[in-house]
């Protein structure tokens, strides 16, 4: 007679094996899918994997027969036979995590959507740019094979992530371009010629003062957001002024410490324009906080247009490129390199949309 710990096992071990009976009798396998098309488990196995040498009809036949059987793939065996892990990575270059930072979000949104989509996972995390922690963690990823590939944006001239990943033969793409001789795979802002409508719109409103609220000399979206500035005044025949260029951090409190020492100045400046909607948001801020009516004493613009530069108050006038879209495309790209498929465009371009809005006296 057993004890009660043997029969407790024995229990248990019973429960197992029917509840095995019972998932091997109703869940479809991948015997079954082959034994469904008269083909082989390998032919089945490598179409769903997504090999070239399967016929596109065959693969569609196979995954639309899987479907309708209600065959889902073991997805750990199938990484370990691709050696790959189906996730791609991204890290933000912050200080401290911006999750809330409404270009990240919108940002995030685009990878995530994509991915998914395509059956891959989104890891994402945050560390300061070129900091040990940065370095550290797309080593961590790099070399333990975490992700099959990276998306990189903020990138900078110099850029060390661009470097290092080219020379671990490690799949990414970037948002801008470095200046390294390294290959650039990725999508890049046009940003000249919207700047420069932007800069001539304000000339014709009279304004001659224009100040801009920059960022990191490091950043290419500052160097490119700068030069097109620079090349607005030259257009619109206003003299630089050295003066009025402050340079901040991309937040809503740079831009805001930056305008007030812009207000600070004998002759202060009627408008301003700022390397993103972030930092205008500061600024309108700051001149509402000294008594200036925002579109009527004071003009201000903004880079990107996230949704919540519709809704400042004034609405904010700013250069819409569509976020979203941008980090759909990367993902995209990232995927047709790492399954090795045919890349038409490996460098892609987005025009910015200036949207005229009462912050500059619509």
């Amino acid at each position: 007679m057993p004890i009660a710990g043997d029969f407790y096992l024995t229990f248990l071990t019973s429960y197992a094996t029917i509840f095995q009976n019972v998932l091997e009798n109703s869940m479809p396998t991948i015997k079954d899918v082959a034994k469904a098309l008269n083909l082989s488990i390998t032919t089945i196995s490598r179409a769903l994997d997504g090999y070239d040498d399967v016929a596109e009809s065959t693969r569609k036949l196979v995954i639309e027969t899987a479907y309708e059987m209600g065959y889902t793939p073991n997805r750990a065996a199938r990484q370990l036979r691709r050696q790959q892990t189906d996730t791609i990575g991204y890290i933000l270059p912050t200080e401290k995590p911006q999750f809330a930072d409404p270009f990240y979000s919108e940002f995030i949104a685009g990878l995530g959507d994509t991915a998914a989509v395509n059956n891959f996972d989104l890891i994402v995390s945050a560390a300061p740019p070129d900091s040990s922690a940065e370095k550290a963690l797309y080593e961590r990823w790099v070399q333990g094979h975490k992700v099959d590939g990276v998306i990189i944006n903020r990138t900078r001239l110099r850029d060390w992530r661009v470097q290092y990943l080219a020379e671990r033969k490690t799949p990414f793409v970037s948002l801008e371009r470095s200046q390294l001789p390294v290959e650039f795979i990725g999508v890049e802002t046009e940003t000249n010629q919207s700047v420069i409508e932007l800069i001539a719109y304000l000339a014709n409103q009279g304004h001659s003062r224009i100040a801009y609220i920059g960022a990191s000399l490091e950043l290419k979206i500052e160097y490119d957001r700068y030069h097109a500035y620079q090349m607005g005044l030259q257009e619109a025949h206003i003299t630089f002024n050295p003066s009025l260029v402050i340079r901040a951090n991309l937040t809503p409190e740079g831009g805001y410490q930056a305008t007030r020492q812009l207000l600070g100045l004998a002759n202060i400046p009627t408008a301003i324009v700022c390397v993103n909607d972030l930092t205008a948001i500061g600024a309108m801020h700051a001149a509402h906080e000294s008594g200036l009516k925002v579109g009527r004493d004071i003009a201000i613009a903004g880079f990107d247009g996230i949704a919540d530069s519709a809704h400042t108050q004034p609405p904010l006038t700013t250069l819409d490129q569509p976020v979203y879209e941008i980090a759909s495309r990367l993902v995209t790209m990232l995927l047709a390199l790492i399954k090795g498929d045919f890349l038409a465009e490996r460098q892609v371009k987005i025009q910015p949309k200036l949207l005229i809005r009462p912050s500059t006296g619509a």
